[in-house]
């Protein structure tokens, strides 16, 4: 009988010690689903990632928390598609992020510039929102973020629209800055662009054949702007554009 228990007992030991990591518990500080791979530690005042957290994560929320910091904390996640970091105090976005991610939200961060190499290897990134910022300036590479469909740079302090934009691009938001131009060339590659906003932002007039490659373009907004319409040469092409389409 002793030693039927103590087989038993044996066994349950060899168990837990070889229960695999892959199966880790939900961190105490989150919620959890999908096999504990969907993960949601939003509004915990949290400063420092939560341990436990497994790394075939498929979705991780860390909104609404004091993140300032969270460079090469994610590389380990290479699973991951869908990563919030909204409403922290993050100046930038976190270095070394995981190549898988298909939508990253940071919005309502500290964020003051787009680096290049924010966005140069993350060639599965469709959605990409780092709205209500700081960004002063967007440095996007040509021919990177190609699944790339919608950006959404609205309510930060941009004085020009970014240029190298990704040519499969279909919806960008720049709504809500201080543009007053759009460079020679930034938007003729954008073929697939069909939503586009402007409005709250410093236009006075918009450059002659600005949109005209944009054939698939349905919606643009353009209201609260400070247009010259007193200067005839600054409006006419805007005004042939609006009739044509």
């Amino acid at each position: 009988m002793e030693y039927q228990i103590l087989n038993t007992s044996t066994c349950l030991l060899v168990l837990l010690v070889f229960i695999p990591t892959g199966l880790g518990i939900c961190p105490s500080s989150c919620t959890c689903s999908g096999n504990d791979r969907n993960v949601d530690c939003s509004g915990r005042n949290l400063t420092v990632l939560p341990q436990g957290l497994q790394d075939n994560l498929t979705y991780l929320n860390l909104s609404f928390n004091q993140f300032v910091d969270l460079d090469h904390q994610l590389t380990r996640f290479t699973n991951l598609r869908t990563l919030d970091i909204s409403n922290n105090w993050l100046k930038n976005v976190p270095a070394h992020l995981p190549k898988s991610l298909w939508e990253l939200y940071a919005t309502n961060n500290n964020i003051k510039v787009l680096q290049k190499l924010d966005t140069a290897y993350q060639w599965n990134l469709r959605v990409l929102d780092v709205s209500r910022n700081m960004v002063e300036r967007a440095v996007l590479i040509n021919n990177t973020l190609s699944s790339l469909k919608f950006l959404n740079l609205s309510s930060n302090k941009l004085w020009t629209v970014p240029t190298n934009m990704p040519y499969n691009i279909e919806t960008v938001d720049l709504s809500n800055n201080f543009l007053s131009q759009i460079l020679p060339g930034t938007l003729v590659r954008l073929q697939h662009l069909t939503s586009l906003y402007l409005h709250n932002n410093k236009f006075s007039y918009i450059p002659d054949q600005a949109f005209d490659q944009l054939l698939q373009l349905q919606v643009v907004t353009l209201y609260n702007n400070p247009w010259a319409c007193s200067d005839k040469a600054n409006i006419p092409y805007l005004l042939q554009w609006v009739q044509g389409t």
